[in-house]
């Protein structure tokens, strides 16, 4: 065993598939998500489902008000980009991006691994098939691991050397597809649409959708989650 592992779990394919591969590699997995205002409650739905049929050890739920931050069409009144090209997906910081999600999201994720005395904290970010995020780069991820262990009790007394895992940085989203299969990731479990339908379909044109959609196509795959276009 390696011991235990915060795992940060959105409901979305990359971070069950970063679940995924702490539970192969030994991890007591402990299951974070966050409701934090998002435009909907179906990916803390899925994360639920996730994290429970991956054999999370428990599962977290911390509520956060992003809405009273704002800034993002995720968050926010702007709209959700649509129809983009592959081109434009990669090009620029898209109106999706959530200011400073991930470091709040690992700064919690970080408190909670020091109370629990596990040194591994495990992100599904990916920095090839990805809107721009500058919070999914691994500079970032290996920035952030360095202040980890300079801004807790643990690191400074040296009873913990935290590390940021994130195993799915240099995937396709081709590969995190496959990756999850080989490891028995039921896909009919996640969900990545920004903006679902009102019938409960994913929209199947937001940036996430067309990620999803491509990553099972060139992976040879059918997407078991229906999508309205």
């Amino acid at each position: 065993m390696s011991g235990s592992a915060v795992v940060l779990v959105s409901g979305g394919l990359d971070s069950a598939t970063a679940l995924a591969v702490a539970r192969a590699e030994g991890y007591a997995c402990h299951a974070l998500s966050f409701d934090y205002g998002q435009r909907h409650r179906r990916e803390l739905d899925s994360a639920r489902r996730v994290a429970s049929a991956l054999g999370s050890r428990e599962h977290l739920i911390l509520r956060l008000d992003f809405r009273a931050i704002g800034g993002s069409a995720l968050t926010g009144d702007l709209p959700v980009p649509k129809g983009r090209s592959e081109a434009a997906i990669g090009a620029g910081i898209p109106a999706t991006y959530v200011p400073a999600r991930n470091t709040i999201f690992l700064a919690h994720a970080l408190a909670w691994a020091e109370v629990l005395g596990a040194q591994d904290i495990v992100i599904g970010v990916n920095a090839l098939d990805y809107s721009g995020y500058p919070d999914c780069r691994p500079e970032y991820i290996e920035a952030f691991e360095r202040m980890a262990n300079l801004a807790t009790r643990a690191g400074v007394e040296g009873t913990s050397r935290f590390t940021i895992h994130a195993p799915l940085i240099r995937l396709t989203k081709a590969d995190i597809v496959r990756r999850g299969r080989d490891l028995g990731v039921d896909f009919a479990l996640t969900w990545s649409c920004y903006e679902p339908e009102p019938d409960g379909r994913a929209c199947g044109c937001c940036d996430s959708c067309l990620l999803r959609k491509k990553g099972f196509a060139e992976a040879g795959l059918e997407d078991p989650l229906p999508t309205a276009r």
